[in-house]
């Protein structure tokens, strides 16, 4: 069975954790690991193969999180980049198309939590049985309180009567009490030919658009629909990305087949949407509020602190949520986080708060920005052992490097040479360079941009181990 793991998704939501290059699911939320490796490693259990789903931005991310993730050996990892966002159908229509028709694919998202893994072994056995006889299983789960941000399946024991849209409160309280309504989860269990047989017969523009941007893709596939494909990463173009109409799975193929099953599942899920549902989710301490070394209250009671950059007080106060970022400070009444998503929507106006946290994460490293001014940044830069810059050269700014510690190999124009702990070099605006560590440990330094624009984009890269096309 192979797992396919769409990564897809911004998670506004949680915003200010959660930002366009460091979205929710690869947040380290739950004793030091994010939703991604959690998913990973719950259904390494099941599946002797993931194939991943992700933009071409987060690529380098889910590759990172996979090495950190104890998988077995003969774990087979596959990736499979898209360009620009389709919705679902598409995603794992394209998955698909790279495996063998007879394989079951068990598709999940990357940023739930499960908690009862033995039930959920339990569930999937049964999802299982079912693909194998053609089915195609979407996993309804229990609700424990009316939902009204969930999409409902309507059931008759297995049978899938209807899906429901998100209902209001009175509508959402109607369908608890019924007990045949299900929370849709997203996740599904099927054979890979059978998805695509029902996507032609009942999409058949996003099965076709789907088949020509897999054929085009960069590289070519090693297989096809029908026979197991052998490449590592496959990357779709994304003027054929663009041209696949964008539609989710239930739309496109579920609501519409007839070969429909349900499995009943209540196996403690959270899609970890919005920060009331992370509230629930994170440990606290006796007065409700949650556990954070950096926190310190008087007479507060059930309030989602988060942050670790400085001390966070709190007098008098309940049933807030609290986020500190560094970079941006989120205030909320418990309750009322669904509207985060419009606050992000502000926020992308005019600045890159919603895209990019004070630390970034880069295929080399890491950078934090410890001060920002219209004419001049200070970055902390961390560079992994054996990792590199792309050789590159800015117009608008100029750049001072100080060795903290490690040794760096610098190229600057055409010579190359090693600074130490306490040794400096100036970059000159224009100017070909390039930064290197070749030692064993961790190489940090002190870099001092001056310049009329500081932006990320202000980059050139002529030679790139890592073949971004951006920096931002």
């Amino acid at each position: 069975m192979t797992n396919i793991i769409l990564c897809g998704g911004n998670g506004t939501r949680l915003w200010p954790i959660s930002r366009t290059l460091m979205p929710k699911q690869f947040v380290k939320l739950f004793n030091k690991k994010s939703l991604f490796e959690l998913t990973l490693e719950r259904n390494r259990l099941f599946c002797q193969k993931s194939f991943i789903v992700s933009s071409t931005e987060q690529y380098l991310l889910a590759q990172d999180q996979t090495q950190e993730t104890h998988l077995r050996e003969n774990h087979s990892i596959n990736y499979l980049l898209e360009p620009a966002a389709r919705n679902t159908a598409p995603a794992i229509a394209l998955a698909c198309m790279a495996l063998d028709a007879e394989e079951i694919v068990l598709v999940t998202p990357s940023d739930h939590l499960i908690k009862d893994e033995q039930e959920y072994q339990a569930v999937l056995g049964h999802a299982k049985e079912a693909a194998q006889k053609d089915y195609l299983v979407t996993f309804g789960i229990k609700p424990t309180f009316a939902q009204t941000g969930f999409g409902y399946i309507e059931a008759d024991a297995e049978d899938v009567k209807a899906f429901h849209e998100k209902p209001d409160l009175q509508r959402a309280e109607e369908y608890l009490r019924a007990g045949n309504y299900y929370w849709n989860s997203g996740m599904f269990c099927f054979k890979a030919g059978v998805f695509l047989q029902e996507l032609q017969k009942h999409s058949p523009e996003i099965y076709n658009s789907s088949l020509q941007a897999f054929k085009n893709a960069n590289p070519q596939p090693q297989g096809s629909e029908t026979s197991a494909s052998h490449t590592n990463v496959i990357k779709i173009k994304k003027e054929d990305m663009l041209k696949i109409p964008e539609n989710s799975i239930d739309y496109a193929v579920m609501e519409r087949s007839s070969k429909v099953k349900v499995i009943p599942s209540d196996i403690g899920w959270s899609d970890v949407g919005s920060f009331d549902a992370l509230y629930e989710e994170l440990a606290k301490d006796e007065n409700g509020n949650t556990l954070n070394e950096h926190y310190v209250q008087i007479d507060s009671k059930n309030n989602l602190i988060y942050g670790n950059e400085r001390k966070i007080a709190t007098v008098d106060i309940e049933d807030l949520i609290i986020v500190d970022t560094g970079d941006a400070l989120l205030i909320s009444k418990k309750g009322s986080s669904q509207k985060v998503k419009e606050i992000v929507q502000q926020v992308r106006q005019n600045t890159q708060l919603h895209n990019i946290h004070l630390t970034a994460h880069r295929p080399w490293g890491t950078y934090t920005v410890l001060e920002d001014n219209p004419k001049y940044k200070i970055k902390r830069i961390e560079v992994k052992p054996g990792g590199r810059l792309s050789l590159q050269k800015h117009f608008h700014r100029s750049e001072h490097w100080t060795v903290v510690s490690g040794t760096a190999i610098i190229t600057l124009g055409k010579e190359e040479k090693a600074l130490r702990a306490n040794e400096s070099i100036y970059i000159p605006m224009g100017e070909l360079h390039r930064l290197e560590n070749a030692g064993k440990l961790p190489l940090i330094l002190i870099e001092t941009q001056i310049g009329d624009y500081l932006g990320e984009d202000d980059i050139l890269r002529v030679e790139d181990d890592y073949k971004r096309e951006e920096d931002y």
